[in-house]
């Protein structure tokens, strides 16, 4: 047998299959999606999510501190807002002495150099525990416009750097642009939630926020995941409408997309793996079924792979962990 090319040659040892490895995952690359709550001292674990807690404020600083000795430096903090704090028109969500407008103000004043980037939604906030107004069952698109924009400019006003509208409203990127631009925060970034697919995946998210819709589903608004082609159309909306980043939720299921706004965009891409991605691995991990570590490692780098630059992902703290064990 004359075989001239032989793959294996640049298998055959370590040094040789990391020197022509072609995608590495670094904290560089991580944004760390964390739950913050009310209160003192709380430290809450999210049974759904073994080793993810929902922590007040004091103990999250704490917990952000640990994360930046490791590297990590990017958070994405969610709000778990008190059921007497809700309402249909997410009052809440733009209170600026309210607890997540007090808490990042909090952590860029002990933390100024951390990037965080703030969920911009109704869903935490609205006693249906939908993304919109809700009239006679409808979500009301154009109203919920505003909203949002008032949500995402109390966010910036208390020390945002990222803002991530994850609702799904069609023309919600521009809208709040405008809003921002008009009060003064040019320099606001937007990482649009381009590719939210109505997945049966997050479960575990709404767990921690107590965040699941009271009726219905999202379907109207989250995208349908048999549809590939309609992600490239609301990226190239995004873009329109003045995105500085475009992700893909779930990451996972939805490689594919990812490679497919790669492939289209010049603007940096997003994955987010999310809390039913995270929960899968833990439980088949805790059943002994698989190395929990090398799945950890080997799902994050098939985002890389399929051309994410940016991670939002669970695992960011012990991926961290991991990477300083191996080095």
């Amino acid at each position: 047998m004359n075989l001239t090319r032989r793959p294996r040659r640049n298998r055959k040892s370590e040094v040789i299959r990391n020197m022509v490895q072609e995608n590495f995952v670094t904290v560089n690359d991580l944004i760390y999606p964390i739950f913050v709550l009310e209160g003192q001292n709380q430290a809450l674990e999210i049974t759904s999510m073994p080793g993810i807690y929902r922590y007040s404020t004091d103990r999250m600083l704490d917990e952000i501190a640990a994360c930046v000795d490791l590297g990590v430096k990017a958070f994405a903090p969610f709000p778990v807002i008190a059921e007497n704090k809700k309402d249909r028109f997410a009052t809440e969500s733009f209170n600026k002495e309210g607890l997540f407008p007090s808490f990042i103000a909090e952590v860029k004043k002990n933390f100024p150099d951390v990037v965080l980037m703030t969920d911009v939604a109704m869903d935490p906030y609205s006693s249906d525990g939908h993304d919109g107004i809700v009239d006679n069952g409808e979500i009301l698109n154009d109203a919920t416009l505003e909203i949002l924009a008032k949500m995402a400019l109390e966010q910036a006003r208390a020390g945002a750097d990222i803002i991530g509208p994850s609702d799904m409203m069609d023309g919600r990127v521009g809208f709040i642009r405008e809003y921002l631009d008009k009060n003064g925060f040019q320099n606001v970034a937007i990482m649009s939630y381009t590719a939210k697919y109505a997945s049966a995946f997050y479960g575990p998210f709404r767990d921690a926020l107590d965040s699941a819709p009271k009726f219905g589903d999202k379907k109207t608004y989250q995208m349908n995941p048999a549809n590939a082609r309609e992600a490239l159309l609301e990226a190239e909306l995004d873009t329109l409408e003045g995105a500085d980043y475009l992700m893909v939720k779930p990451g996972l299921p939805y490689l594919d997309i990812i490679k497919s706004l790669r492939d289209n965009s010049h603007l940096p891409i997003a994955a987010y793996n999310i809390s039913g991605e995270y929960a899968m691995v833990k439980a088949a991990a805790a059943n002994g079924w698989i190395d929990g570590e090398k799945a950890m490692a080997e799902v994050l780098l098939s985002f890389k792979r399929a051309g994410a630059d940016i991670i939002l992902t669970y695992f960011a703290k012990e991926f961290a962990q991991y990477l300083k064990k191996i080095s």
